[in-house]
């Protein structure tokens, strides 16, 4: 069923995941004097009209999709809850890698540009999401437990 717990769960799980999408999660204020901006899509300089990009983030961008996928398929996968019990451990593992590609990203990018990097609230939202994520699993398991002893006493 659609409406259980596990649900809202990875519902809320994937819409911090889809939220990286639109914000930045981290800034860099080089040395030079430039400010730049560290989001999904890649290093941006910040202060001019149309931002030039320094840096790609195509791996991240990647691990972003699979994950958004990933969850959005657990959902849908509520008359076989072991497979669910699955794919949400290993959403659990894509999530944490998503979060530390970020902070990598982060950091390579300050490097890159020679100068302190600032992570933002949004960097919170992988971490956030991955213990959404084993709240979903622990209520299948209960789902699931619940199930079983139903079908003893029949």
């Amino acid at each position: 069923m659609i409406q259980r717990i596990q649900t809202v769960y990875m519902l809320i799980a994937d819409l911090l995941i889809g939220l990286l999408f639109f914000v930045p999660f981290g800034k860099i204020a080089a040395k030079a004097g430039g400010i730049y901006r560290v989001d999904l899509k890649g290093i941006y300089v910040e202060g001019i009209p149309k931002p030039e990009m320094v840096s790609s983030n195509m791996l991240v961008m990647i691990v972003w999709i699979l994950s958004l996928l990933l969850i959005f398929a657990a959902i849908f996968m509520y008359n076989n809850r072991k497979r669910q019990m699955g794919l949400s451990m290993i959403n659990i593992f894509i999530v944490l890698i998503l979060g530390a590609l970020i902070y990598y990203d982060v950091w390579s990018g300050a490097k890159l540009v020679s100068g302190q990097s600032s992570l933002t609230i949004y960097f919170t939202f992988p971490e956030i999401a991955a213990i959404l994520i084993y709240m979903a699993y622990r209520s299948i398991g209960k789902d699931e437990l619940l199930v079983r002893s139903i079908d003893r006493i029949r």
